[in-house]
């Protein structure tokens, strides 16, 4: 600044020396000023030096607010506390698209009536659920891992959320879309859109081709998510358990010899790592659907390995475990290693409340199933979470004596590729 001022004054005595010189040279003179013409210009030249420091000393004003930037916004910080209380985990199967289809009055219409809910029914529970002050979180969450001496230790993991927000695990068993679901009102597959958003693809009951966002919980929740963010904790969105025996996600990728795997292969992982980037995770749900509770120890073995050559080389690592039919193996038994040793060290069965427990090498879950059965005889248990007499769809066939008792679960069915039972 003093340098700036200085070279004001310098060019102002410059100025006037030129002044003095154009003045003597119009009246005919010697170009040279006189000795009182320099002595004037020195001592208005020494003035101008004097305000120039002058200038220089003193501070400059502030600027007034107008002349001021304005602040940037500051983000309010998320506030956080710990939370102590129970956490929910909640589960459904593929949602039913075309209740036509599901309550037709044939032999799998019992089945869907227990075991589904209908895309009305999803709608209201999860506006029911966010009205009550849940939100999702991550089941992986829910833990800590290290290693010590080469083993995975498993700790429960202080939980933080927002202030008066509730947690809720959300989980999809059997988004396979088995063959018998193709004719029974779900949907056919996952798709990626032109966006690369996912979307639904089936046949209507007119058969018609059908692209949707509005007829399966994963497209439904993504978009509740996108409008009510405070429903999710940091994007997560639910967890799909997968069994392999018919393909996943509505790819056939069990016909490792078909002259169409390679496409459905590459259809599947552009799905998948869709899913993965987008807040959804995975689970094994066996390959075959078994009861790992009643099944041998070498047929679980087997049946474990196929599904990590199989569809984990597809989803990548797994850590999750949901027992096929809620139906858990014993605490430390031999099967129980089996499952933590291959991996898995969260395990999650079925139980009416619930129910977290952690050892240091697995966390235990239990799931509460949401679904024709639960809506109609334990109304009263989902109190917390919502209101079945307001949820419950009326395109429901009338079933005045539910054929399984509240809390309870159906007989175990066998899994295999040409079973048309329903998968729990």
């Amino acid at each position: 600044m003093r340098v700036e001022k200085r070279r004001i004054a310098l060019a102002l005595l410059t100025i006037l020396v030129c002044s003095g010189c154009a003045v003597n040279q119009a009246s005919g003179g010697d170009p040279q000023v006189s000795t009182g013409q320099i002595q004037a210009q020195q001592q208005l030249a020494d003035k101008v030096d004097q305000a120039a420091e002058s200038m220089t000393s003193s501070p400059a004003p502030d600027p007034s607010p107008a002349d001021q930037p304005a602040d940037p916004p500051e983000e309010k910080a998320e506030k956080l506390v710990p939370y102590k209380g129970p956490v929910e985990h909640i589960f459904f199967h593929p949602l039913i698209a075309y209740p036509e289809l599901a309550f037709d009055n044939d032999s799998m219409s019992k089945g869907y009536d227990d075991w589904f809910v209908t895309v009305k029914e999803f709608d209201k529970i999860i506006q029911s659920l966010y009205a009550n002050n849940y939100i999702l979180v991550d089941i992986h969450s829910l833990i800590d891992e290290t290693q010590q001496n080469g083993k995975t230790i498993v700790t429960q993991k202080e939980l933080l959320l927002p202030e008066n927000k509730k947690p809720l695990v959300l989980s999809i068993d059997d988004m396979n879309y088995y063959d018998y679901m193709l004719q029974n009102g779900n949907v056919y597959k996952l798709i990626l859109d032109d966006q690369g958003n996912i979307a639904t693809y089936s046949l209507t009951p007119a058969g018609e081709k059908n692209i949707a966002y509005d007829n399966e919980i994963i497209p439904i929740l993504d978009q509740f998510v996108k409008e009510h963010s405070d429903f999710s904790f940091h994007g997560a969105k639910g967890v799909i358990a997968l069994t392999g025996y018919q393909g996943v996600l509505g790819y056939r990728t069990n016909l490792l010899d078909s002259p169409t795997y390679a496409t459905e292969k590459e259809e599947a992982l552009k799905v998948i790592k869709r899913l993965k980037e987008t807040g959804w995770t995975f689970a094994s749900h066996g390959y075959g659907h078994l009861d790992a509770n009643k099944v041998s120890y070498d047929r679980l073995a087997s049946d474990t390995q196929q599904w990590k050559k199989e569809v984990e080389s597809l989803t990548g690592p797994v850590n999750v475990y949901i027992y096929p039919y809620g139906s858990r193996v014993e605490t430390d038994s031999k099967k129980y290693r089996l499952l933590v040793d291959s991996g898995f060290d969260i395990l999650c069965s079925v139980g009416p409340a619930p129910y977290l427990k952690v050892k240091p090498d697995a966390l235990m879950m239990d799931r509460r199933h949401i679904d024709g059965i639960s809506l109609k005889t334990q109304g009263e248990r989902m109190l917390g979470l919502f209101n079945a007499s307001e949820v419950i769809d009326s395109v429901r066939p009338v079933d005045p004596k539910p054929n399984v008792a509240a809390g309870k679960q159906p007989p175990a069915k066998k899994a295999s590729p040409s079973t048309s039972a329903v998968k729990k």
